[in-house]
């Protein structure tokens, strides 16, 4: 596979083209790594608006009615519910892994067995999650592709 990076003018919008034989799976990662890296999201900490990029987001968790986004170091808040995120992300690498969890695929490092059929899913920034048993097999099968 040949890639071509061609630079425009700062007037022109940026794009991305894809010159392929047929859309697979492999070219469907590819679309949906660059979806990861492009966008943003206005999030909220000690009453102060921020943007954060969507490929910084570790994971997303739901607690007593409030949505927090945890990145590696920093978490903010935002007014979003678990099941927006859900819908917003559902083309990323994005998965639900628990009823109140989001995790970012990207960000995982490994991924073992705990007790109960649960699993313990250890991210970039040592930080861990529990994938419930409902969601192992949801998961299972985005980490083969």
């Amino acid at each position: 596979m040949e890639i071509k990076v061609k630079k425009i003018r700062t007037e022109e919008t940026e794009y991305i083209e894809i010159g392929c034989h047929r859309r697979d799976e492999r070219i469907n990662e590819i679309i949906r790594l660059i979806k990861l890296h492009h966008g943003s999201i206005d999030v909220f900490r000690e009453e102060k608006q921020y943007q954060i990029p969507l490929s910084d987001i570790y994971y997303i968790e739901a607690v007593e009615e409030r949505t927090f986004l945890y990145l590696e170091k920093e978490c903010y808040e935002s007014r979003r519910r678990l099941y927006e995120f859900e819908e917003l992300l559902s083309e990323r690498s994005f998965a639900r892994i628990s009823k109140s969890v989001i995790v970012n695929m990207m960000k995982i490092v490994a991924i073992k067995p705990a007790l109960n059929g649960r699993f313990l899913c250890q991210l970039k920034n040592d930080e861990k999650v529990i994938i419930s048993r409902k969601y192992v097999p949801e998961i299972k099968e985005k980490l083969r592709r």
